[in-house]
């Protein structure tokens, strides 16, 4: 089945059935809407994210005669022309980083002669580059030189240029960090909890409020830091809202996007891989009219340093206790547990550090919470998901395993409840696939918003939305996806899949893009009236495009946001 139309934010919005368009059809091949100005693809993430630039201290070093020899000048006269000076060069270094290991070194060279100059880059790493350049006196040679490191880091560039005609050599050096991390776990812990006084003063978080969370030194995070991961979760709500959680007060206050909401009476928890701003704090902005309590915990944090990075599995469910999967059929008793064998099965190998999760639970009998932790070790004071009596909710967490690959699940309700759990990624040190975050999460989808000449339109009942993240592309760089998925104006029971879709972005535009199989995996679920959140670490689609399905039997809004992704390169 093809899809023959495009609608809403330049992606396209098909049913099982006869493909429906719900604005202004177009003519067979030609470019839907995009989903931000230039290409009709949508925007592609990968180049918008903001590179990091380095510069070496000056343009120009101390510059000395080879060894052995002494720079070709004679010492000039008294009131002498510079000209008979010796001969010097000018190095400056400009780098800059945008992919999560790639590198682009800018050399200039300027020599006071002319000359052929032979220059060495030494990448910090162990390998070296060379090339010679002709410069006319007093010109300058500019060139960029790109660089892949096999490992995230911090490294000092060293150019050395020399000039054997005239005998001078000069070095200059720039030290620049990769932008991509990769993960570290940590024992689960609490960071936050506004209730308690923990991490912040114990007094809520006032209307249009914001707390300082600190992250760097604190508990197993060392200093310097990219990214940590939270699960934040908001309780005492007297009033609907959202809360944005950014890397600086500004930007949580300002925000577009929204980590997670609630309203008066909710205790609803959301996982955040936040960003984490230059004085080492994140920042949790409650958009309210009233005031709310606050909690994070943390389980690992990301760094430009060697530890472990990302693989992206099919969304698999390894545990569903109202079937027997994965353990005993059969509810999970009030305030117990039971492990999981995660590594040696379902694609997952021995030497894992954490996974990546969703966790669900259905049909409780009382209110309660779920808390996902590495078997063998006593059950931390965490949570990562929290529900009422009879609800199903979804929650997404990336989980430290034990050495022998297995995570504890308890239940610290008082009453049972079903537990299902999928798996969509891992973390290994045989991985070198490391975390780009972006420094502020941007809303790439609204449906309850007009784009691209299309007017506003939710996802259609039984229905997906495919929206392309790396332009039209056919070789797509990023591994996976960290993104912020909300549903809301809904109008009865559903849920949200997320998957990466097969197709080309062209084989959208020219209406000959084969029909996506439907996931069976849920990223979050809803009722009628719900605004629900959940953060989805999807593999990328074989286009870069990847698909969101209403799996319900109503039309329901969906937002995106993208908070970063996972890259080789």
């Amino acid at each position: 089945m093809v899809l023959a139309a495009f609608v809403a934010a330049g992606v396209g919005l098909a049913t099982s059935g006869t493909a429906q368009a719900s604005g202004p059809a177009q003519a067979p091949g030609s470019a839907p809407a995009s989903i931000a100005a230039g290409s009709a693809a949508g925007v592609d993430v990968t180049k918008n994210a903001p590179a990091k630039t380095y510069s070496s201290a000056a343009d120009r070093t101390v510059v000395t005669a080879k060894p052995g020899q002494r720079a070709n000048a004679a010492a000039p006269a008294q009131g002498a022309p510079a000209a008979s000076l010796a001969a010097t060069i000018g190095v400056g270094l400009n780098a800059s980083v945008s992919s999560a290991h790639g590198v682009n070194l800018e050399t200039l060279i300027t020599p006071s002669a002319t000359s052929t100059v032979a220059v060495t880059i030494a990448w910090g790493d162990g390998t070296s580059d060379t090339f010679n350049a002709y410069v006319s006196g007093n010109g300058t040679d500019t060139r960029t030189t790109k660089h892949k490191y096999t490992n995230v880091g911090r490294y000092n560039v060293t150019v050395t240029a020399t000039d054997a005609a005239n005998n001078v050599q000069a070095t200059n050096t720039v030290t620049l960090e990769t932008l991509g991390s990769e993960f570290t776990p940590v024992t689960p812990a609490r960071l936050l909890d506004t209730r308690s006084g923990t991490g912040a003063p114990a007094a809520k978080v006032p209307a249009q409020g914001t707390v300082a969370l600190k992250i760097d030194g604190v508990g197993q995070i060392p200093a310097g830091v990219d990214a940590v991961v939270l699960n934040v979760t908001v309780t005492n709500a007297t009033s609907a809202g959202h809360i944005s959680v950014q890397p600086t007060k500004n930007k949580a206050e300002t925000a577009i996007t929204s980590n997670l909401n609630f309203v008066a009476g909710q205790t609803v928890p959301n996982l955040v891989v936040a960003t984490v701003g230059g004085d080492g704090y994140v920042y949790l902005f409650n958009s309210a009219w009233q005031s709310v309590d606050l909690l994070a915990d943390v389980t690992g944090y990301f760094a430009a340093k060697t530890a472990s990075g990302y693989r992206t599995v099919s969304q698999t469910r390894v545990v569903d206790t109202r079937e027997g999967i994965g353990t005993a059929k059969g509810q999970v008793a009030g305030l117990s547990g039971f492990d999981v064998q995660l590594t040696g099965r379902n694609g997952v190998p021995a030497g894992v550090t954490a996974v990546a999760v969703n966790l669900t639970a259905t049909a409780p009998q009382d209110a309660g919470h779920l808390i996902a932790y590495p078997a063998g070790q006593a059950a931390p004071t965490t949570s990562n998901l929290n529900f009422t009596g009879g609800q199903t909710v979804a929650n997404a967490a990336i989980v430290p395993v034990s050495a022998d690959g297995r995570i504890t699940i308890r239940n610290g309700s008082w009453k049972p409840t079903d537990v299902v759990l999928d798996i969509v990624g891992y973390y290994t040190p045989a991985s070198r696939s490391a975390y780009v975050p972006l420094y502020t999460a941007t809303r790439l989808v609204d449906t309850r918003e007009p784009r691209g000449g299309s007017p506003a339109a939710p996802v259609p009942a039984r229905g997906y939305f495919a929206l392309a993240l790396e332009g039209n592309t056919t070789t797509p760089e990023v591994d996976g996806w960290v993104l912020n998925t909300t549903v809301t104006n809904t109008n009865g029971p559903g849920f949200l899949s997320v998957a990466p879709d097969p197709n080309y972005w062209s084989s959208y535009e020219n209406n000959t893009a084969v029909f996506p199989d439907r996931p069976v995996s849920s990223t979050l679920n809803w009722t009628s009236g719900q605004t629900v959140p959940n953060l989805a670490q999807t593999a990328n689609g074989r286009g870069g495009i990847i698909d969101f399905w209403n799996q319900g039997w109503q039309p329901a809004d969906l937002l995106v946001d993208v908070l970063g992704y996972y890259e080789s390169i």
